[in-house]
């Protein structure tokens, strides 16, 4: 297997090198030129697309491939879950395409440093179109006739299918689960769980979610269907969430509440008499529980599954996997998480237990996460590592 990608990518080195004077330009600035032609459907926004890929820096340094890990990377094209580049060069492709990109940094990562990918990048991509699945149908929901409910925040509901009576209101600390499509003002969509198949869950009064949601759902019943109208100091506010959602936008969103699970305790792990270990960089960890002799360890460029609860050092829970009942998977060195959770689960194998004691640099900085972590705040997590893939 190894030998069949080292061959792979050496083929991709030549078609990159083959392809560089024959090169097209949009009006954004992506460079991009067609390898192979396929004669599938083109994908459009909303459809899931199924992507192989080797990712290069310009001096030709590999930072990661989808083929070494043995599977396409899926994603909803248009919706802003990749960098700018893919979305635009991937909607220039039809199903069996094959095509070299060019991404400046304004349409890659810009100033940021993500994982081996160093700041102010242009990044190659040698993509393969595998497959297109198109887009559920969605239709808005009907508010013909329904009264618009104002709260003192702002936020507008309309009630588009009632509860039945008797059923479950979320409370604070409940895990609740939520099939939403979000809707710009002009009637785009800009997000849908019900294109993806997957309602999201997460628990309720943890800032997990925006202060619109947070306070929406908080107003509604299991099984009831409602329009959120959010102003934008309570959606993404005055810098919006680049690059899916420009600044100060008012936001729409047709929500269904689909369940409400009453809040699980986290319990801390039990530390005592456990030894506290320094790495260099001034992440603290705690081995809890040893695996096993033959486990799994963790690896960059690996994908992981962990339960998690993180605390403050007054002890508050800001943040938990166990109590959503729902393990968080990552890439190890993708830059998908803070610094100190790639270099600690890093250390771990499967079914071991550690607690990371993360000073604020390798957590969330100088200026913290807005609504949920202060700044300069150094956290506590408890990790048990379930898979590594």
């Amino acid at each position: 297997m190894k030998t069949i990608v080292t061959l792979l990518l050496l083929q991709v080195s030549y078609q990159i090198y083959s392809q560089m004077d024959n090169l097209q330009k949009t009006a954004s600035g992506l460079q991009y030129s067609i390898l192979k032609k396929g004669n599938g459907i083109r994908p459009e926004q909303g459809d899931k697309v199924f992507v192989h890929y080797v990712g290069k820096l310009m001096n030709d340094t590999i930072f990661d491939s989808s083929y070494k890990r043995g599977e396409p990377f899926s994603f909803n094209l248009g919706e802003g879950r990749v960098i700018k580049g893919w979305d635009e060069g991937i909607a220039l492709l039809q199903e069996g395409d094959s095509a070299l990109l060019i991404i400046p940094p304004d349409l890659g990562y810009g100033n940021r440093a993500i994982g081996s990918i160093p700041a102010n990048s242009t990044l190659k991509f040698i993509v393969s179109l595998e497959k297109v699945e198109k887009a559920p149908k969605i239709e808005p929901f009907d508010i013909t006739n329904k009264e618009t409910e104002t709260t003192e925040s702002g936020l507008k509901i309309v009630r588009v299918k009632k509860a039945e009576k008797d059923a479950i209101k979320p409370s604070i600390g409940d895990n609740v689960v939520v099939h939403y499509t979000g809707y710009f003002e002009d009637g785009k969509i800009f997000d849908s769980s019900v294109r993806r198949g997957e309602p999201i869950t997460f628990t309720l009064g943890k800032g997990q979610v925006i202060k619109g949601w947070e306070e929406g759902i908080s107003l509604l019943a299991k099984g009831e269907k409602a329009r959120l109208i959010i102003p934008y100091n309570l959606a993404y506010g005055e810098n919006g969430r680049p690059p899916a959602i420009p600044p100060k936008a008012n936001l729409i969103f047709d929500v269904e509440l689909v369940d409400v699970h009453k809040q699980i305790t986290a319990i801390p792990f039990d530390t005592k008499g456990k030894d506290t270990i320094k790495t260099a960089s001034g992440l603290k960890y705690i081995i809890v529980q040893k695996a096993e002799k033959n486990a799994k360890k963790a690896e960059n460029g690996k994908m992981v599954k962990v339960h998690y609860t993180g605390y403050f050092k007054d002890g508050r829970i800001f943040d938990s996997s166990v109590q959503r009942g729902q393990p968080f998977s990552f890439k190890i060195g993708g830059g998908m998480v803070i610094k100190g959770w790639d270099e600690g689960v890093a250390l771990m194998k499967v079914g071991e237990k550690f607690r990371f004691i993360i000073p604020y640099q390798l957590a969330y900085g100088e200026n913290g996460y807005p609504g949920v972590i202060p700044p300069k705040t150094d956290l506590i997590f408890d990790i048990e590592l379930l898979e590594v893939n």
